[in-house]
């Protein structure tokens, strides 16, 4: 996946003359090599290195891209992008708004790792798009493998709206798709049906996405159900037709991601579906998630939401 991504900062480069990349060691390729060659390629004046400075960062992104520049911010990790917070939410995404439509920063892209690797521990794991799904103004994506990556930031660079875009990084080796090397785009706040069923919708985004296709081959294995899974894509705006249709199809919904489950977004998520599918609903909507506890190191299998546990709750559905 990061290859993919690779190419599509390359294609956005190549086209926009406008077009910068800026964040913590980006000039030398960043520490996930998804900017690697892009310096040598476009020089020190389009893609270079910041300060530790996350709030800087974002800062110069919302200036760059009001003064007409596309600017692609890199946020090393999301769980250093709370720095940035009150840039993102307070500026970013009502820039347009305070100003009457006579300026805005719809040029921004914020790029940032996301989710658990395997031994990340509590500063190098976390998942904070609820944070800002509560914020009007902001587009936020979370690509589940390379063809999605690469044709979705390319929407979001193009989008006229500040876009976030989180990337699991689990899946930047783990994630191998054939991805076209030409251009091409994926529409944002568009889910995708990755596996039809009748019996539960699955719904995560992410790497949690590849988890529930495994739950729901585990379920038709031993329990002879079959599940739809639905990969949300992006997270503001979301896919609420798509979703509730399916859940009204099959009468019962399972809802993971790898955030704590206190507000975190599946709860908008069920909130939906029960004022939008109450009276087709043959089970009380299922959530796996994290827990509500600092993401952990060594305990990092058991925080989070496997397919046994999302089995479980397939299973908890099914037999109500």
């Amino acid at each position: 996946m990061f290859q993919a991504i690779n190419n599509a900062l390359d294609i956005a480069l190549g086209k926009d003359p406008s077009a910068i990349i800026f964040g913590e060691d980006v000039g030398f390729g960043g520490v996930f090599r998804c900017t690697l060659g892009l310096q040598d390629k476009y020089g020190k004046d389009r893609v270079f290195n910041t300060p530790l400075c996350e709030q800087g960062i974002a800062g110069f992104g919302i200036g760059a891209a009001a003064a007409g520049s596309t600017a692609i911010a890199e946020i090393q990790f999301a769980d250093y992008i709370f720095p940035a917070f009150d840039q993102l939410v307070n500026e970013a995404a009502k820039y347009r708004y305070r100003s009457g439509n006579t300026f805005n920063c719809g040029n921004l892209t914020v790029r940032s790792t996301w989710g658990a690797v395997g031994h990340g521990g509590l500063y190098h794991s976390q998942c904070p798009e609820a944070y800002f799904a509560h914020t009007p103004g902001l587009k936020i994506v979370v690509p589940r493998g390379a063809l999605k990556a690469k044709g979705l930031l390319l929407s979001c660079i193009q989008d006229r709206d500040p876009c976030i875009f989180f990337e699991p990084k689990i899946l930047y080796r783990g994630a191998v798709d054939d991805v076209p090397l030409k251009e091409y785009t994926l529409p944002l706040g568009k889910a995708d049906i990755l596996l039809e069923g009748d019996a539960v919708t699955l719904i995560g985004w992410g790497t949690q996405v590849h988890v529930l296709l495994e739950a729901a081959q585990l379920a038709q294995k031993e329990l002879g159900v079959s599940c739809e899974v639905i990969d949300l894509v992006t997270i503001l705006p979301w896919d609420r037709e798509t979703v509730c249709n399916s859940v009204k199809k099959t009468g019962r919904a399972l809802i993971a991601h790898e955030a704590p489950l206190t507000a975190g977004f599946g709860s908008e998520v069920a909130s939906v579906i029960q004022e939008e599918c109450f009276l087709h609903l043959e089970s009380p909507i299922q959530r796996v998630t994290g827990f509500d506890t600092p993401f952990p190191h060594i305990f990092e299998p058991f925080y989070l939401p496997d397919k046994w546990r999302c089995f479980d709750a397939i299973k908890k559905s099914v037999n109500y």
